[in-house]
């Protein structure tokens, strides 16, 4: 394994977080928008299917109980 020493080290780090895009307040705030709201709309959806699988089991347990 090749070995280098920290000076090196710190150097190559530099320059390769010297090549990272990073992205803007904006992008930042939009993809962040975005993750809350397909969030939401997940959690919307898989209340709804809760709510739709217990009532079908509820009327499935009073015809056969």
């Amino acid at each position: 394994m090749a070995r280098t020493n920290p000076l090196q080290f710190v150097q190559q780090v530099r320059s390769e977080v010297a090549k990272v895009v990073w992205p803007s307040r904006r992008e930042v705030l939009l993809t962040t928008v975005m993750v809350f709201v397909m969030a939401s709309l997940t959690a919307v959806f898989f209340a709804l299917v809760d709510i739709v699988i217990r009532s079908g089991v509820q009327e499935m347990l009073t015809f056969f109980g």
